[in-house]
């Protein structure tokens, strides 16, 4: 299984940027993980024959993919940039029946739902399999060790269960045999 990850942030570093690199950290064994890193090369989707490179190499990771994991800041209003790549997927309907994750984390309850509500609306208008779920993280609390690794029991039972969405044979046990 290959799933393609894709951070709404350009600011490497950033919160969503290092929760996305610690929730492939959090993927079975043999799942295979790319971080897709073009989203600041995405124009503004406009309908013609020309598609730009940056869309072409975003649409070659999708459809070899088997999913997609996103995460989104806890923003009302996706990043332009985000939404751009989503236009350009929807219209070449590569998202088209595709199993995406997104999780979204915001320091409060209502940040995290506004965008995970526009980043759905989004993504099934592209005719995408949605799932996912809303963090609420506590500013304050540390969330990373030095590797990258999740530190909380809690958020890395809540991204697992993200995970478990997309990949669910390789996660869950294997059925006992009578």
């Amino acid at each position: 299984m290959k799933i393609i990850g894709i951070a709404a942030s350009l600011h490497a570093g950033s919160f969503i940027n290092r929760l996305l690199e610690a929730a492939g950290g959090e993927l079975p064994e043999g799942v295979d993980f790319e971080v897709w890193q073009g989203l600041g090369e995405i124009p503004p989707y406009t309908a013609g024959p020309a598609v730009p490179a940056s869309v072409r190499e975003l649409s070659r990771l999708v459809a070899s993919s088997d999913a997609v994991l996103v995460t989104a800041p806890e923003h009302s209003l996706l990043p332009a940039e985000l939404t751009y790549a989503l236009d350009w997927m929807a219209a070449l309907g590569e998202l088209s029946g595709k199993h995406v994750a997104a999780m979204s984390a915001s320091a409060r309850a209502c940040g995290a739902m506004w965008a995970q509500a526009e980043l759905y609306k989004q993504l099934q208008g592209a005719g995408a399999v949605v799932m996912g779920a809303e963090l609420v993280i506590s500013p304050v609390w540390p969330h990373f060790d030095e590797d990258g690794h999740l530190t909380s029991p809690d958020l890395r039972a809540q991204v697992r269960a993200v995970i478990g969405q997309l990949c669910p044979a390789q996660v869950l046990e294997p059925a006992l045999s009578l």
